[in-house]
């Protein structure tokens, strides 16, 4: 059985390492910080997002990366996407280039808009490097709720090894090798759950809330493959299943912002209500602005990108998308 480091105890990083310890596998979960690493150990609970449910009593725990990656056939990055660059700096000092590593948070660099596999290929080369994303709430992973993911590596042994980690009796997961378009899918989908969010906090109904999914992972495919993304791969669990599930679930903060921000709060109010990283609003800034250098149409993202960072309304954003150009449903990408 293999060895696994998983960094970050959030909760789909306390999610992974109890289904990787069910399975059999050694695994040692690394935190940050010292008060949650002694609770752990303490309770044997992750007291801020599980605090009813027991871990595996065989899952370890530790404070002390150097310590946590000895020996170790594969690590899992389960850092927020703003708390990658620094993971993966870390990790340039510490780990043998054979090791695994695989990127299970969803988003983008808020000063760069660089994917998780584009720092790897700056700071970690020669590591052999996978993605696991699709519609996988943590709080359904943890009572061992059916669930199916998609492994993204363009190394497809790399992916097939990562299938057969973490695969189980109530985990399914598929490959793929389209380490962009399972990138970017888990990105984008966040803007458009916060955007279903502000419909649902306008009081608007299931036909707005299907338009925009709808329209959403059309505008997520347009992106996506003028980034080098196969077409494919937002038709799977990267991409329309990942966006159905954040936009239908309270489980998903990026709703759950949205909807805040569609009863008129103001983002400063937003983030402190939440009080945890809204990658959606991130993902916002940084694919509005690459979109709009290069003139790739993405409305929906730029609607929300007006409402977030130029002081516009909801209500004229839902008036500006119904107002477009008249045009032909489908289309043809290239």
């Amino acid at each position: 059985m293999d060895k696994i480091c998983v960094i970050g105890a959030g909760s789909w990083g306390t999610a992974v390492a109890c289904t990787l310890t069910r399975n059999g596998h050694e695994t040692v979960l690394y935190m940050r910080r010292k008060e949650q690493y002694e609770d752990m150990q303490r309770t044997g609970k992750n007291l801020r997002y599980f605090p009813e449910l027991e871990l595996p009593k065989s899952l370890k725990f530790s404070n002390d990366l150097k310590t946590a990656l000895d020996g170790v056939t594969i690590v899992i990055l389960a850092v927020s996407s703003q708390g990658n660059l620094n993971a993966i700096k870390e990790l340039k000092e510490l780990l043998p280039s054979d090791v695994i590593v695989v990127n299970i948070s969803k988003g983008l660099d808020r000063e760069q808009g660089l994917r998780c596999s584009q720092m790897m290929e700056e700071f970690l080369p020669d590591n052999p490097f996978a993605v696991l994303t699709g519609p996988s709430h943590a709080e359904e992973v943890m009572i061992q709720m059916p669930t199916a993911l998609v492994c993204a590596s363009k190394n497809l042994k790399v992916a097939k090894q990562i299938q057969e980690l973490v695969s189980n009796d109530t985990m399914r997961v598929y490959v793929n090798e389209d380490v962009i378009g399972a990138e970017l899918g888990g990105a984008l989908k966040n803007i458009i759950a916060f955007g279903i969010g502000i419909v649902d906090g306008l009081g608007y109904g299931d036909n707005t809330k299907a338009a925009i999914m709808t329209r959403g992972i059309a505008e997520i495919t347009r992106f996506g493959v003028s980034m080098g993304a196969k077409v494919e791969t937002f038709s799977g669990l990267a991409g329309i299943g990942d966006l159905i599930v954040t936009c239908t679930s309270m489980h998903s903060r990026n709703r759950r912002a949205g909807i805040l921000v569609g009863k008129g709060m103001s983002l400063e109010q937003v983030q402190a209500e939440i009080n945890m990283v809204v990658e959606g609003i991130v993902a916002t800034k940084v694919i509005g602005e690459m979109s709009q250098k290069t003139g790739i149409d993405m409305p929906i993202t730029h609607a929300i990108y007006h409402v977030l960072f130029e002081n516009g309304s909801v209500q004229d954003a839902v008036v500006q998308l119904m107002g477009r150009e008249k045009k032909h449903e489908v289309e043809t990408y290239h």
